[in-house]
């Protein structure tokens, strides 16, 4: 039997979902705004349809860096809808899922989903 983690939270953001999306789908700088131990985040390929890219990110917990590849493995940006996930595996010991859901509620306000499953690849 694998035992694998999951979980969710929702939110509802004041802000319109355009600006939500930039700290999702921009720029490092951007990113490190909601995950401040993200440290580098390079392309290594990209893709037109963007499912597929990958992307090497450095990650800071203390004074241990880890650095793995993600890849993006769902993405659409519509006006009222944007969906990204991401996958990586951490530390040679974990299967990582990142989904992010932001829907539009009106011209300020931002539905946001965040759900991450864990999978151990050994016991």
């Amino acid at each position: 039997m694998i035992f694998i983690e999951k979980w969710t939270r929702d939110i509802e953001i004041n802000a319109p979902i355009e600006q939500v999306w930039k700290f999702l789908d921009g720029s490092l700088e951007n990113m490190q705004k909601i995950m401040p131990q993200v440290v580098e985040h390079k392309p290594v390929k990209i893709t037109e349809e963007v499912v597929g890219s990958v992307y090497r990110q450095k990650y800071r917990e203390g004074k241990r860096t880890e650095e793995y590849d993600i890849e993006t493995l769902e993405y659409l940006n519509a006006t009222n809808e944007k969906k990204l996930k991401v996958g990586f595996t951490l530390a040679k010991m974990f299967e990582i899922t990142a989904f992010y859901e932001l829907n539009k509620i009106n011209d300020n306000k931002t539905s946001f989903t965040y759900t991450v499953t864990s999978r151990p690849i050994k016991w």
